[in-house]
């Protein structure tokens, strides 16, 4: 039914759907070069010598600490990793981009400041700056000198950003805009110097501004009392009468949409790749209390409930840092094939990051998810003192929360990916309509009965029926909605269920495509374990597809339609029976061996 890729094929935004991939097509974290892994050290060593010495400081926002290591941060070149040399950077790959953003994710709450400057606060500039704009912070920036955070979120407008009410006026000289309004939840707020700000010029033209944060009219509000990410700068500001140069707009005037949304692409990516590093200092603190703990004579870690809840850790991990290595390569391949077109270095980066939007959006909810499957039974492992403040599964559990919400809700980014599908399906660069098409004629003929051989060839039919399956559901409620029975936009349910089998679909074949290129290769494990991983997860997919799929099959369909969905699902979803248990056991064997992350 897929096509399956050339050996000149890049897989396009979406694709996965469509298309199989091949174990060569995709990059994976056993290939880090050495220069990827002295980076890699670099920040390991960053984080051992210059955050966990002052945690505890950090956590109760002592003056100066989160921009000082900011700044040591940008004298070791790390703040512009993504940034060109003509503006001071490192200009370094996407994987070795990753990789920092991995490294970075145990780091308590500054990893808000750092990623919310080198983010949202420095690739708005890159993308849509003038080249006076770009030398005149982009330096600044990437040395540390100046720190950056930006401001969409009003008390009234959320996810819906355009509703925003700050406004800006041009001044009768047309010299500067005068700005007025409020923003709240603004990161960085308390020591930044710079702010990316959204404003409606004119109460309509929604635009962005670089505005130095010293202005004469902002003011900040107290620090928030958060939940969690307690070390984190997070303010109100306040605009009243703020007076911003005119050459200060940034991109179009209203175009700042196109600012917005495309900044949050790989502020997603970059939040689901800093989960995914969160969570295996969690697996290792988790691994490391369940070898210590003595119950009845014996370490917790003996106990088939404990080694459950430390191998799902591990599967579900594991699978989200396969799709995130997957989709780092693909947007590198992206960017060099923009750069090769012409396009500048941020505009190439822009582009990358646009296409796999899709795939951004999977890797921010998957990564977010994860983390709050794992820190949660961190806290179950640890028992008691788990719920103690002097412990770090307390803090982890907290800070973990707000992963869900900013970077766009796990529901709006839910419902970003079935709409990015479609609109994409609508401009011709994804045909779903014959692979549907082909999925519904299917339907109507006799299940084939040829037999399946060789490694992995369970996976792989399985990965073929999880593609059938959401074509089928969405390719039929798209019917619905043709012939006027459906409006989409009022089923949020039905959307949130093909979402739910997109994730599972790429974590999925991501998983899988990694451990086949594994099996030639060196690694940490007999790959055994990593077979044991993937059956798990497939196992555990396949009745996570069966449910979504009939509940938004059920939405939208009923009688002799129905019933013909649900055959077809029940022909769809015939991967074998695993004993998960067994399996589990073997990763949580490994795991507590290794005495942490063994994988």
């Amino acid at each position: 039914m897929a096509a399956t890729l050339e050996a000149t094929d890049v897989l396009n935004g979406g694709e996965f759907l469509i298309r199989d991939s091949r174990p060569e097509d995709v990059f994976i974290p056993e290939e880090l070069n050495e220069e990827q892994l002295m980076v890699k050290q670099m920040a390991l060593d960053f984080i051992k010598n210059e955050i966990d010495p002052i945690r505890a400081r950090i956590e109760k926002q002592e003056p100066g600490l989160a921009p000082g290591l900011l700044k040591k941060m940008g004298d070791l070149g790390l703040l512009g990793a993504h940034i060109p040399a003509v503006y001071g950077g490192t200009e370094m790959d996407t994987n070795t981009n990753t990789v920092i953003g991995e490294v970075f994710g145990p780091a308590g709450s500054f990893i808000v400041s750092f990623a919310a400057h080198t983010g949202i606060g420095m690739l708005p500039i890159l993308y849509f700056g003038t080249e006076k704009q770009k030398q005149q912070y982009l330096p600044g920036l990437v040395s540390g000198d100046l720190k950056a955070a930006y401001c969409l979120t009003e008390p009234g407008s959320g996810s819906d950003a355009l509703a925003a009410k700050t406004r800006a006026d041009l001044s009768a000289d047309g010299s500067h805009y005068v700005l007025n309004g409020q923003k709240m939840w603004i990161s960085n707020a308390g020591f930044a110097d710079v702010f990316i700000v959204f404003a409606k010029i004119g109460g309509d033209k929604f635009t962005g501004f670089i505005v130095d944060a010293h202005t004469p009219g902002i003011t900040l509000g107290a620090e928030e009392d958060k939940l969690g990410i307690k070390g984190s700068s997070t303010r109100q500001v306040f605009f009243e009468n703020a007076q911003v140069p005119a050459e200060n707009v940034l991109g179009d005037i209203g175009k700042g949409h196109l600012i917005a949304f495309n900044a949050l692409n790989i502020g997603r990516y970059k939040l689901g790749v800093m989960c995914i590093g969160g969570n295996k200092e969690v697996v290792n603190v988790a691994t490391r209390y369940a070898n210590e703990r003595q119950q009845f004579g014996q370490s917790i870690g003996h106990f088939g409930a404990i080694q459950y809840k430390l191998a799902e850790m591990a599967i579900r991990n594991f699978a989200a840092e396969s799709a995130a290595y997957r989709t780092s390569q693909l947007m590198s391949d992206k960017k060099a094939a923009e750069e090769a077109a012409g396009q500048s270095y941020g505009q190439a980066m822009l582009e990358a990051a646009e296409e796999y939007a899709i795939e951004c959006s999977i890797l921010k909810v998957l990564g977010s998810e994860v983390t709050d499957y794992c820190v949660d039974e961190n806290v179950q492992i640890h028992g008691g003192i788990g719920f103690s403040e002097e412990y770090s599964a307390a803090r982890a559990y907290r800070d973990s929360r707000i992963n869900r919400i900013y970077e766009g809700t796990n529901e709006i980014n839910r419902m970003l990916m079935v709409d990015q599908l479609f609109k994409r399906a609508l401009k011709g660069k994804l045909d779903i309509v014959s692979p549907a098409w082909a999925v519904q004629k299917e339907l109507a003929s006799m299940p084939s009965m040829e037999k399946l051989e060789g490694a992995y060839a369970e996976e792989t039919k399985a990965l073929s029926d999880f593609k059938k399956i959401i074509l089928m559901t969405a390719g039929g409620a798209a019917k619905m909605q043709m012939d006027g029975k459906l409006n989409l936009k009022d089923e949020q349910e039905v959307l949130m269920n093909c979402a739910d089998m997109m994730i599972d679909l790429y974590a999925a074949e991501s998983m899988l495509l990694r451990v086949q290129k594994l099996v030639n290769m060196p690694k940490e494990q007999p790959q055994e374990v990593y077979d044991a991983m993937l059956q798990v997860f497939f196992h555990d997919a396949t009745a996570r597809m069966t449910k979504n799929a009939t509940d938004a099959l059920a939405s939208f369909a009923d009688g002799d339609l129905l019933k013909t969905f649900l055959m077809g699902l029940k022909r769809f979803t015939k991967y074998p029976a695993v004993n998960v248990k067994v399996k589990r056991r073997l990763v949580a064997d490994a795991l507590l061996k290794a005495n942490g992350w063994a994988f």
